[in-house]
């Protein structure tokens, strides 16, 4: 790979020596050993990638499902399950065997996630003893194959509207499981239209005909292949991508389960039919129990970032190999990544997928802290579900944009279904709705920041969070939140007093940071003021709400991008001291300049950018594009992702 210095690198300008090795090091972290189990698995597996376009849907089904057992044979992918039942018991290391995982088939990442990290974890995390010891080591090796219950034809992102019902029945002592109605029928459910033999299915719990909320079952719905009494499975055939996973569709009709199905970690039922729970209050009891399930989000997050790596990789390697155009006098034509739009289109981008890679590795190091009880605070853990919900909704973004821009780089080549673009581009576009739509994830980001995570945070429906933060003084939303503490330490380490942000450095870490802070900040109050004068001219809190929607979604997206900053720069710190951290840090002040770019019109709106600062940035931009030109092949080498993986001869030879 040529990292030959450009003519354009700007003068004076010392190009920093890459070690590629030592960067991988670097990103693959604590968890280098399962992550390179799980590349020697994909090489293996490789030929997957080809058998996707050419068998038939019913044939690449049993394919993937086959890769998946053999996979589950090496330890791959039950590292998040307790050592007793043959599991690996680290989270965190399930969650980067998976991330790694999706350098590969998508679809055979999808039926390990719905295998594993749905089905499974359910069952681990919703379950008690008895649940474990029997189903954990079936279920671990891939012999008993389930599914993950929930998403119902009419109620997707609205868990606690769901219509499927589970009457108990004291007499015989079992729970009558039912679909009422067409809506109510479970719906895009994976494992389900071949391969599940018992679905984790959520319904709605009746005992002596009072209503307790959504509760879990496990359900048999297969025996011998078939499906059992009681249970009409069907096909959702073909998709825009993901074949190889057998999503169907499942009616119940009266099935009758013992009363140990109900997986009880929460709440139980008496034989004689006394509901019982250590959580008195049901919002709370159902927010706890869906903060179980948190790692999907983290994993379908950190897929997204690998993902857009993959895209990266192929369309960088073209990009040093095409040549279009000659360029002057000289008699050779040009790279395409000597070219400062090409430059613009890639760069940042790998920038961003960089600032992606270090905020996963935050979120995961919280997630295996707080499953492993090493952090037991409640509110630890809804900043958690938080942070989760707002890094899957950037990272699956960042994934779908990626690619799509990576395809258009690499020209018609890029649209021959030999490359990488056509199969990611199908299979990762639902990763942008799997484990919550998007917009309603970065909802719940809002909602822990304008109730600064309160005990009273799993209680509020969207309502009620209206209510919570109309009782309050708007100066104490915003007192509370870490946005506004953070900056005011940082005015105090800037120059200039209250024009910190027109003389300080652009390349000043505490500068971009106190940018992303201010505008965090400043988007809060104006989401908390715009509630309060709502309701107080007496309008209804559902429409009050609805009208600041999209200001909602603004201050967690801008939550969430601040957090990524924050990532890079603390992971910068922590480098020695070298030609990598240099590299490094390039890449973090194109990050952050390019974001803040990007939103150029909101902070001139609001006073923080000068139309001279505004164009300054933008000249930066530039020059750290061309720095980073010479380093952008080492920059996506270290990723490791393997050769087998990128399958684009053509373009990256």
């Amino acid at each position: 790979m040529s990292t030959d210095r450009t003519p354009t690198a700007p003068a004076g300008y010392v190009q920093p020596e890459l070690d590629v090795r030592a960067l991988t090091e670097v990103l693959d972290g604590e968890y280098a050993e399962i992550r390179d189990l799980v590349r020697t698995n994909l090489v293996t597996y490789a030929s997957v990638l080809e058998e996707a376009e050419e068998l038939s849907i019913d044939a690449y089904r049993e394919r993937v499902r086959d890769i998946v057992v053999e996979m589950a044979a090496t330890g791959q992918t039950g590292m998040g399950f307790p050592k007793r039942y043959g599991g690996g018991g680290d989270v965190g290391a399930s969650i980067a065997a998976f991330e790694t995982a999706a350098f590969g088939d998508l679809s055979v990442l999808v039926k390990t996630g719905v295998q594993f990290g749905l089905f499974g974890g359910a069952i681990l995390h919703l379950g008690t003893e008895r649940h474990h010891d029997a189903y954990l080591p079936d279920l671990i090796t891939g012999k008993l194959m389930g599914c993950f219950a929930m998403t119902e034809t009419g109620h997707g992102s609205n868990v606690q509207a769901l219509g499927t019902v589970a009457r108990y029945d004291a007499a015989a002592r079992e729970f009558v499981i039912t679909t009422e109605g067409d809506q109510a029928r479970k719906d895009y459910i994976g494992n389900a239209a071949r391969h599940g033999e018992l679905a984790v299915v959520f319904a709605q719990l009746e005992v002596g005909g009072e209503s307790e909320g959504v509760h879990a079952f496990v359900v048999p719905i297969r025996s011998g292949g078939e499906a059992v009494p009681g249970v009409d499975i069907g096909d959702d055939g073909r998709k825009m991508g993901l074949n190889g996973v057998d999503n169907g569709r499942i009616r119940f009709d009266g099935v009758r389960v013992p009363r140990e199905a109900l997986l009880n970690r929460f709440a139980d039922v008496t034989p004689e039919g006394v509901y019982k729970s250590t959580i008195d209050n049901p919002d709370r009891r159902f927010f706890t129990m869906l903060g179980t399930l948190v790692q999907g989000r983290v994993s379908v997050g950190g897929a997204g970032v690998n993902a857009a790596k993959v895209a990266l990789a192929v369309a960088t390697k073209y990009a040093l190999r095409r040549r279009q155009f000659a360029a002057g006098s000289q008699e050779e034509e040009q790279l395409l990544l000597d070219y400062g739009l090409h430059q613009r289109r890639l760069l940042p981008l790998i920038a961003q997928t960089y600032a992606l890679h270090f905020a996963q590795d935050v979120l995961r190091a919280q997630l295996h802290n707080v499953f492993s009880g090493l952090e037991d605070d409640p509110q630890a853990r809804r900043r958690l579900e938080a942070r989760a919900a707002g890094t899957k909704a950037l990272g699956t973004w960042h994934a779908t944009r990626v690619i799509q821009e990576c395809r258009e780089a690499c020209g018609g080549a890029g649209y021959l279904a030999v490359n990488r673009f056509a199969a990611l581009k199908a299979d990762s576009d639902i990763f942008t709705t799997f484990e919550g739509d998007n917009h309603v994830l970065l909802q719940l980001v809002a909602k822990g920041l304008l109730t600064d995570y309160a005990s009273e945070f799993e209680d509020l429906d969207q309502l009620g969070m209206v209510r919570y933060v109309t009782g309050l003084a708007v100066e104490t939303v915003i007192e509370k939140t870490s946005a506004h503490k953070l900056l005011e330490r940082v005015r105090d380490l800037l120059p200039g007093g209250d024009e910190w942000d027109q003389e300080a450095g652009l390349l000043d870490s505490e500068y971009q940071l106190a940018m992303f802070r201010y505008r965090e900040e400043h988007m809060l109050a104006g989401v908390a003021r715009r509630l309060k004068a709502g309701v107080d001219r007496k309008g209804d809190p559902g429409a009050v709400f609805s009208e600041v929607q999209d200001h909602v979604i603004a201050v967690a997206h801008a939550h969430v991008e601040r957090l990524v900053l924050e990532a890079f720069v603390e992971k910068m710190r922590t480098l020695p001291e070298g030609g990598n951290k240099v590299a490094l840090g390039l890449l973090c002040d194109l990050y952050a300049l390019s974001t803040i770019e990007a939103d150029r019109a909101w902070f001139m709106e609001h006073g923080r950018l000068t139309v001279q600062r505004s164009k300054a940035i933008t000249r930066e931009v530039n020059d750290l594009c061309r720095k980073v030109r010479p380093l952008a092949g080492d920059l996506v080498d270290a990723w490791g992702v393997p050769a087998a993986m990128l399958r684009a001869p053509d373009l990256v030879g």
